[in-house]
């Protein structure tokens, strides 16, 4: 009995003990203006208890024994901030700072920045970008771009300096998601490769995600872009001017209401950007063309946030892009999209958890005509929707859940190579919920998560578990993994065939499928992935850091366009194969690689080096082939110098090498005759569309592609607030004549870029 007494005392006891805890969080700021001070150390002095802030500058410590603290905020590049708190048992400390900037140069803020998240974050197959990491490639036509960065990074692949194709670790466009602020975006890249539609001086962070990715995101098969950004000065009237011989910008922030008292604040942001080179190189660049270069395109990005006084957050933002390529006498392709949504971010007064939420609707439009081919029309809208929930527990660790719903509608018309028209309309709804643990250890770091995904349109689900980890086995050197399932329902509809693909069209879902796949009974409708990555981080001293990663993605069913077709699907057809008169096609693909990247940072000196290797395969009912987007070998190497007494010189480059992809040889020509008057046609009389014969698919090489851009910066500062700096650019250093497009039909070949002097500026006030 006396043992029974003991036991219960000993258990109230430490009941006792775990309920004398508390909690502080808050936001951190950068004081000049108001934007949220990402990765800041929040350590309590003379603890182990401490933790960094994330993209919205918020932090959470979890579980801390009650008592009095001086917790200390620091930042390389920021001033420190100090304060003695009072943490209470059972209750919540909410605290707000602001950070003022410190002479420290940006380069080493920002090694720091990556090496304090890489210890506590799994970060497989991840590489987080800032709108200052991305400013360190060269300027080309005046203003950095995503674009321009993304082509840099391990495993992923541009299809050289034609945009809008963006291939990453084996899959094709349609199988990465791009997000802006949680919307869903069909296209983000212009037809020159060297633009995005986004505002570099509006992003505030990007993270991309090129395999393993966790349960949070779901809907694709390959990779995720997500860019969020940010909510505009909240202090003071802020912009940006800038103009190039590529294009020009009008940057605008600044806060919306005076800041109240009580810490709430309200701020706008508004950014348009423009290029007229279609006009510009018509004079600047009179060797490459009479016509000049048939490039053009508007962006428009808004956005208002209001802030509570506690940090809660919400905005609402809208955008208008647009893309123009008008090569009259050949190809004429352009796209519009347009869209508009809101966030959220709550921070419950009396519980350690952060609530997010978003709704969004975005519509896509694209057109294609080329002489001797009828045009091709696609048009896809619709919107998405989704509530997370974050619970903080001890130390970093946490659990995130939320739901998802979304719905799109959409039209294609669209003749396949045989002249047989796929005229599609539809309507389909998804729901999705999700689970993610997030296990920060001294040494091992832990991230299970589970999908469940429905396609109601397909009354199908897909459940998918995923998991990712890492073990930091020293201070320097680090091992991880990642791998899951992924599923998606949206399909892209191109012919493959084309040297280069300017058209993709979207399809939500379909069932006009083959009943078989590899010789078996196909029984979903849904494309479908696996994922295995595994790979080391190693931080070779304080400037070099080195990342392995080697991956698989088994893609055990994908969809396409079937440009095998000579059918009609009907009752007169019923005894021909389903893979010569379906509309679509499953086949299998099976991706792998190896890619390195090596860093290094000093005071002055930036460089970035990678390396990929890969091979990509696709099967389907008639063999093994290599899709037009396999590249074996692929090389960048990027550097930033700064220089000059006052460090107002900036000097950046960048080489580009790629093996060259496959393509479709053309073998030759024929009357594609459509006998539209039956029986009664006259053979003789007829004048119908030219027809092409090809080749097995894809077992022509193209050339390799290489390229230099080097660019040289030049800063006048006038006052705290008041910036001029100068860009003077080469695109394509050396004139290497690398394929933008080419028509078969016509026989006719469209290079890309040649060597192409710009100069711009830019004044910040």
């Amino acid at each position: 009995m006396n043992r029974l007494v003991l036991f219960i005392i000993l258990i109230i006891s430490s009941i006792e003990l775990i309920a004398q805890t508390g909690t502080v969080r808050g936001f951190v700021y950068e004081e000049t203006s108001g934007e949220p001070a990402m990765f800041s150390n929040i350590v309590l002095d003379g603890t182990k208890i401490g933790g960094v802030t994330d993209a919205n500058g918020f932090f959470n410590l979890s579980k801390v024994p009650a008592g009095q603290y001086k917790l200390v905020v620091t930042y390389i590049g920021f001033e420190s901030k100090e304060e003695i708190i009072d943490v209470k048992a059972d209750k919540i400390l909410d605290k707000k700072y602001y950070l003022s900037e410190s002479s420290i140069q940006l380069n080493t803020v920002q090694l720091s920045a990556e090496r304090q998240e890489a210890k506590t974050s799994v970060n497989t197959s991840v590489i987080k970008l800032t709108s200052k990491s991305l400013k360190r490639l060269p300027s080309i036509g005046g203003d950095p771009d995503i674009a321009q960065y993304l082509q840099v990074l391990p495993g992923v692949v541009f299809t050289g300096d034609q945009g809008g194709q963006l291939y990453i670790r084996g899959g094709a466009p349609i199988h990465n998601v791009v997000l802006l602020d949680g919307m869903i975006l069909y296209n983000a890249f212009h037809s020159i490769g060297l633009f995005s539609v986004f505002d570099t001086d509006v992003i505030k962070t990007a993270d991309v995600y090129t395999g393993g990715f966790n349960a949070e995101y779901g809907g694709r098969i390959s990779s995720v872009v997500d860019i969020k950004t940010r909510d505009g000065n909240k202090k003071r009237l802020a912009g940006k001017v800038a103009a190039s011989t590529f294009g020009s910008k009008l940057l605008l922030e600044g806060p919306l209401f005076k800041q109240k008292e009580n810490g709430s604040s309200s701020s706008f942001i508004l950014s348009s950007k423009t290029s007229y080179l279609d006009k510009t190189s018509k004079s600047l660049y009179t060797y490459i063309s009479d016509d000049g270069l048939p490039y053009s395109f508007l962006d428009i990005y808004g956005k208002a946030s209001f802030t509570g006084s506690n940090g809660s957050k919400f905005n609402v933002f809208g955008f208008n892009y647009g893309d123009d390529v008008l090569y009259s006498s050949l190809v004429n392709y352009s796209w519009n999209s347009y869209g508009f949504g809101s966030n959220f971010i709550l921070i419950p007064s009396g519980s350690s958890m952060l609530v997010e939420g978003n709704f969004a609707f975005s519509n896509y439009d694209t057109e294609q005509t080329n002489v001797g081919y009828k045009p091709k029309l696609s048009s896809i809208n619709g919107f998405n929707s989704g509530l997370d929930f974050t619970y903080f527990l001890e130390g970093e660790s946490q659990i995130k859940y939320g739901i998802e719903v979304l719905g799109f509608g959409n039209t294609l018309n669209f003749y396949t190579p045989s002249n047989l028209l796929v005229d599609h309309n539809d309507n389909t709804t998804e729901f999705a919920g999700f689970i993610r643990y997030k296990h920060v250890g001294t040494r091992l770091l832990l991230e299970p998560s589970v999908r469940y995904h429905s396609y109601t349109s397909l009354g199908e689900s897909s459940f998918e578990p995923r998991l990712g980890l890492k073990y930091n086995l020293t201070e320097n050197l680090r091992f991880k993994s990642a791998g899951g399932i992924f599923s998606q329902n949206l399909i892209a509809v191109n012919t493959g065939r084309e040297v280069v693909n300017l058209f993709q069209g979207f399809i939500s879902s379909t069932t006009n499928l083959p009943d078989e796949l590899n010789g078996e009974d196909r029984t979903s409708y849904l494309q479908r992935a696996k994922h295995a990555i595994v790979g080391l981080e190693y931080d070779i001293n304080d400037k070099w850091t080195v990342n392995v990663e080697a991956y698989v993605k088994d893609f055990n069913q994908l969809i396409n366009l079937n440009i095998n077709k000579l059918y009609e699907d009907d009752e007169y057809n019923y005894e021909i194969d389903d893979e010569l008169k379906k509309d679509f096609i499953v086949e299998t693909g099976f991706a792998k690689g190896l890619d390195f990247l090596f860093k290094y940072n000093d005071q002055r000196t930036s460089l970035w080096m990678v390396y990929s290797l890969g091979k990509v395969t696709r099967t389907d009912a008639f063999g093994t082939y290599l899709p037009h987007y396999n590249r074996t070998h692929n090389l960048n190497f990027v550097g930033s110098y700064v220089f000059g007494k006052d460090k107002s010189w900036t000097f950046d480059a960048r080489w580009n090498f790629g093996s060259g992809f496959p393509f479709t040889m053309t073998q030759g020509y024929y009357e594609n005759m459509t006998f539209d008057q039956g029986i009664a046609t006259d053979v003789t009389q007829s004048n119908d569309d030219l027809g092409i014969l090809y080749a097995d698919i894809n077992t022509g090489q193209m050339p390799s592609y290489h390229r230099l851009d080097a660019s040289l910066k030049k800063q006048i500062k006038f006052s705290k607030n008041s910036l001029l700096e100068v860009i003077f650019s080469i695109t394509n250093i050396y004139d290497r004549a690398n394929i933008f497009y080419y028509d078969q039909l016509t026989d006719s070949r469209i290079d890309q870029l040649p060597i192409m002097p710009s100069f711009g500026a830019n004044w910040q006030f």
